[in-house]
């Protein structure tokens, strides 16, 4: 067994050695402990501490209310969204940020069904003059997060549909003309699996139907593609992969085509055409700013967008390649040091249904978690029995992944 560690510990070696994102890990705030859990809250990147004094003592200390407009406050929303854009394959325009990943649900989900129900969408099973007929039902993915498939149950509700959950492989049987949008998680939360974007979305698309997807442990992980891939609406949260803090604002994606179409359920006076004329009618501005509600909360906001610096020059085309060779690299490290029997990995062994975290089936793996962590290696645990290991390229290192599976094994053992 010893001979076997000095050989991976050596390959982790040299795969850092030859990491061409090795050097990012610098920019961000690690100590000794090995940080998987960033599948649930990224690293501190090392220059928001500073960029957030800078906004308290100079731009809300001092500047106060002018820097709505001298230091871009305002503008912010779709600014930070423009950055967030090409790590999801979006062209500027599409995504603006705030509010959370929930309410982000909830207003592209109702304005999908709205969308699909217009008698004058292309489409559209809706009778003219009658938009109530026609599709009636909302698909959701029965393995997603909690709050998805409870936002998706009050969008039934409030629009008058059937909803109708299934698994991700399952949706293509379930779509027919009453179908009018469908909720899909990229990955699985548990078990990182990927489910097939592409595939899924054209065949919403062949039933007439709205596309809207959940990238909260895709983005900033792998490539997304949403324009190429024709996604109508998507929403993610930033503050895992993305690295924007605790509570980061989330994001909404708008396809542009249909944004002359998007009726938001929550107008606000930040998505009027003319937020500051104050006028009691409602006129949606243009574009993705449809999607913004109210006052945007400045700090994290500002936060998010410097945490963002960390990907200047990074592919992530290479954020995905070092992915899944550190996936990789761990579940062969745990395959060799890890007693027989101990675990059982939920991760696909194939790439292309792969995300970028490994979970592993463990009977007690509450109690593991909690001595993994007072050993200095942070994942973390979704009951009853999976221990999750969130792999984010930007910052964890071979090194971290050998590491983490010989303490896994000697805890195990």
């Amino acid at each position: 067994m010893s001979d076997l560690r000095d050989d991976l510990r050596t390959e982790a070696e040299a795969l850092d050695a030859a990491d061409e994102l090795g050097a990012k890990r610098k920019e961000f705030v690690l100590d000794e402990t090995v940080y998987l859990d960033g599948n649930s809250l990224g690293a501190l990147p090392a220059n928001v501490p500073g960029r957030l004094a800078e906004v308290m003592t100079h731009e809300w200390g001092k500047l106060r209310i002018r820097s709505w407009d001298e230091s871009g406050w305002w503008t912010a929303p779709e600014r930070i969204g423009d950055r967030i854009a090409p790590l999801v394959g979006a062209a500027p325009g599409q995504i603006v940020v705030g509010d959370s990943t929930s309410v982000n649900v909830f207003k592209a989900l109702v304005a999908a069904v709205r969308i699909a129900r217009d008698p004058d969408s292309p489409d559209s099973t809706a009778a003219p003059g009658n938009p109530s007929e026609g599709r009636d039902e909302i698909v959701v993915d029965a393995t997603t997060f909690p709050t998805d498939g409870y936002i998706a149950e009050s969008a039934a509700r409030l629009t008058g549909c059937r909803l109708v959950p299934v698994a991700p492989g399952d949706v293509p049987g379930v779509l027919g003309d009453r179908t009018a949008a469908v909720l899909l998680n990229h990955a699985d939360y548990r078990t990182g699996r990927l489910h097939d974007l592409p595939g899924l979305t054209a065949a919403i698309h062949a039933a007439g139907a709205l596309a809207v997807w959940d990238l909260c442990h895709t983005a900033g992980a792998l490539p997304v593609g949403l324009d190429e891939h024709g996604v109508d609406l998507a929403v993610g949260c930033t503050y895992k992969y993305l690295n924007g803090g605790p509570g980061a604002p989330a994001y909404l994606y708008v396809r542009e085509s249909l944004q002359s179409r998007f009726d938001s359920p929550l107008p606000g006076w930040n998505s009027h055409a003319e937020p500051f004329g104050m006028r009691p009618e409602f006129e949606a501005a243009d574009g993705a700013l449809r999607g913004r509600v109210g006052t945007p909360d400045i700090l994290s906001m500002l936060a998010l967008e410097a945490s963002l610096d960390a990907w200047d020059g990074v592919s992530i085309d290479a954020v995905r390649a070092k992915s899944l060779a550190l996936t990789d690299f761990f579940l062969r490290c745990v395959e060799a040091y890890v007693p027989a029997g101990r675990v059982e990995s939920l991760t696909p062994a194939a790439h292309a249904e792969r995300g970028s975290q490994v979970a592993l089936r463990c009977e007690d793996a509450g109690d593991v978690m909690r001595r993994l962590v007072e050993q200095g290696v942070v994942g973390d645990f979704r009951a009853p029995d999976v221990l999750r290991f969130g792999f984010t390229p930007l910052y964890v290192s071979f090194g971290d992944a050998e590491r983490a599976a010989r303490v896994l094994a000697r805890t195990l053992a």
